[in-house]
């Protein structure tokens, strides 16, 4: 869970524009490929999860808000204005939280253990 959370605090960070130019073109890139993997990852992690009827119900919100991290941070590179950027980028902060939420729900509901998201 930790490097989930250095995802948010990256988001932040490049939202507080703490980074450079050349550094934003190069997080740019990079972070797509994290926030791809990071579907991927728990995409993986779904088809881990026991087949009871709690799991199969968080582990599909989890589905939904990660691959929204995904998809909403591509749409943030394709926006139009800076508003429209930062609006879109909001949006994966929010589905990065609330995805962060369902793995701390799997957890202590003890349908999964730590060591299953790390």
């Amino acid at each position: 869970m930790g490097r989930r959370i250095r995802i948010i605090i990256e988001l932040l960070r490049y939202l507080n524009n703490d980074f450079m130019e050349n550094d934003r073109i190069d997080f740019a890139e990079v972070f797509k490929k994290r926030t791809k993997k990071f579907v991927v990852d728990n995409i993986k992690f779904f088809r881990t999860l026991p087949k009871t009827e709690e799991a199969k119900i968080i582990g599909r919100q989890l589905l939904r808000s990660s691959s929204s991290v995904g998809a909403n941070y591509r749409a943030a590179c394709r926006a139009r204005s800076k508003a429209e950027f930062h609006s879109k980028l909001s949006t994966v902060v929010e589905e990065a939280d609330e995805s962060v939420f369902w793995m701390e729900v799997l957890i202590e509901a003890e349908v999964v253990n730590l060591t299953q998201l790390t």
